[in-house]
């Protein structure tokens, strides 16, 4: 009978004597910087769906404006129109002046009236710019709605990637929760420790950069000056950053304007391969793009890699977590 327990036990890969191997502390921090690093890139995400719905705005509100012309044009027009039927009507009576004076379409109705040959010859340049100008109205109303439901697609997705990276947050934090006290407060004790380390390695490097007046260098220099900053999505500032609020804002310095998302800062500048590298080159991570830091030199970069952590500086490789390396870019 023994024997039989022993295989059946086997059999399901499980140690004689354990039900189910309780996750260990290492593995529950694992977790928990997975989740956080997750919720990063979401947030990297969701700066880009920020930028786009800007974009969108402006537009919109650009369309409108011209819409709004566009009618005041279609009412003089259209009060054009009035006055000609009314000198119509004073000269010929009631007929056919009056009822274009009262129509709601009063091209359709010329159209209709063979009555009028005469008038529409007389007042065919009026009567084109009516109907041209009618017809740059309903244009512009369609082109407005498509943009309206594109800002509002754009708009749920921004809060469901936003969503998405803070449920990311509240599963690392529940992690953390169901562990006994003990070994929550040795985690955290830990954690603080290794970050300890970090940031005085990180101010080390950070002071021993001289650097020159390009402009990749004076991003460099601020960036460094921000070395044991928090992270915080969607900051850019003066204390806390997330990791393209902290490129956008050291290349402002050096007169550079960078858009917020580092999907999208990968577009400017010009392409550098990994062993042409030079102090202030960013450096992109992550298909799609999800994260970027300032190359230092010496085999060094400077970030604000994730919630949790603070703007370090540290190895570049050509895996950073698990995002690939994909690219650099001088500025």
């Amino acid at each position: 009978m023994f024997r039989f327990l022993f295989a059946f036990v086997l059999i399901l890969g499980l140690s004689p004597g354990v039900a189910s191997a309780a996750p260990t502390l290492e593995s529950a921090q694992r977790n928990v910087d997975r989740l956080r690093t997750l919720a990063a890139e979401k947030f990297e995400a969701a700066n880009e769906a920020a930028i786009r719905i800007k974009s969108l705005e402006r537009e919109n509100e650009a369309l409108e404006s011209r819409e709004a012309l566009l009618r005041k044009e279609l009412s003089a027009a259209s009060t054009a129109l009035s006055r000609i039927a009314i000198a119509n009507y004073k000269e010929g009576g009631l007929g056919e002046g009056l009822k274009l004076l009262f129509s709601t379409d009063p091209t359709q109705y010329l159209a209709d009236a063979g009555t009028m040959d005469l008038f529409t010859r007389n007042y065919s340049r009026q009567l084109r710019e009516f109907a041209a100008t009618r017809q740059k109205v309903e244009a512009s109303q369609l082109v407005v709605a498509d943009k309206t439901a594109l800002l509002r697609a754009e708009r749920e997705k921004l809060n469901r990637q936003v969503a998405n990276a803070k449920a990311d947050l509240a599963k690392a934090e529940k992690i953390l929760k169901g562990l006994k006290k003990e070994d929550r407060e040795r985690l955290a004790r830990e954690e603080a420790e290794r970050e300890s380390k970090i940031l005085t390695e990180s101010k080390k490097y950070a002071a021993s950069y001289k650097g020159d007046n390009s402009r990749g260098s004076i991003a460099l220099k601020y960036a460094l000056k921000q070395v044991g900053d928090v992270y915080v999505w969607a900051a850019a500032g003066p204390t806390r950053w997330d990791c393209s609020g902290l490129t956008m804002r050291a290349f402002q310095q050096a007169g550079v304007s960078l858009p917020h998302s580092s999907r999208i800062q990968i577009r400017y500048g010009k392409s550098i391969s990994s062993s042409s590298l030079k102090p202030g080159d960013l450096l992109f991570f992550g298909r799609p793009i999800s994260h970027v830091s300032i190359y230092m030199g010496g085999g060094k970069m400077v970030q604000a890699p994730r919630p949790g952590k603070r703007v370090e500086v540290v190895n570049f490789t050509k895996i950073f977590g698990k995002k690939p390396f994909v690219g650099a870019r001088r500025i």
